[in-house]
């Protein structure tokens, strides 16, 4: 298993530097990680520290907690796929899922999804502050709004993946959409299990120390 290949090489704080991210890309092309996940503000610059290297840039959208205008989150997304994005991470709006809004919750997922084009969309569910039921509605509402992968957390939310959250996605997605855990994963022997489970992407800031680890 090529553990490198899973990791999305992440650094969203908000004390991020211009340094920091050129760290980031150095490592992303050392260790020679699926892609790099930035800021908005941060994806030109990724650009250029990856040019003529086949590493992806995602970029995260109405980060991190989803409460935007739709609107905004649709400027947000068009402008990081015209500075270079390949990739974006959206979180959704969480009070309106929890409000019952759930059309709402779809047709704005559906609209990015519509903005972005043939890139890739991922919906952070932030599942950490979601009840069993809830997940498992986000988790439709994205396979129906045409996503191409769901998302446990943000990393901002108080919690990350769980092996109970990741089984319990994949029941639902079964193979109409494809998962990324993120949030807490240090450890390879842990990114192992979350693959093995159906994963298909990690997110984290300790990619290094993972492979390293293997």
């Amino acid at each position: 298993m090529e553990l490198n290949r899973y990791i999305d090489h992440t650094f969203l704080k908000a004390t991020a530097t211009v340094d920091d991210i050129k760290k980031l890309c150095a490592e992303a092309r050392e260790y020679d990680f699926y892609s790099v996940c930035v800021n908005g503000a941060y994806v030109g610059l990724a650009c250029s520290e990856l040019m003529k290297s086949d590493i992806k840039i995602a970029a995260v959208v109405g980060f991190p907690l989803g409460a935007m205008t739709t609107k905004a989150k649709v400027f947000e997304a068009k402008q990081c796929i015209d500075d270079g994005a390949n990739e974006i991470d959206m979180v959704l709006n969480i009070g309106l899922l929890k409000s019952g809004y759930h059309k709402i919750v779809q047709d704005e997922i559906a609209l990015i999804k519509k903005a972005i084009g043939d890139n890739i969309l991922k919906v952070i569910l932030e599942n950490s502050y979601l009840t069993e039921e809830e997940k498992k509605i986000a988790c439709q509402l994205s396979i129906d709004a045409g996503a191409d992968f769901i998302k446990t957390s943000t990393g901002f939310g108080g919690g990350g993946a769980t092996l109970g959250d990741i089984k319990l996605m994949k029941e639902i997605a079964m193979d109409a959409i494809q998962i990324k855990a993120s949030g807490g994963i240090r450890d390879a022997k842990t990114a192992v299990q979350y693959i093995n489970m159906g994963v298909s992407r990690l997110g984290t800031s300790s990619g290094v120390a993972l492979v390293a680890s293997k």
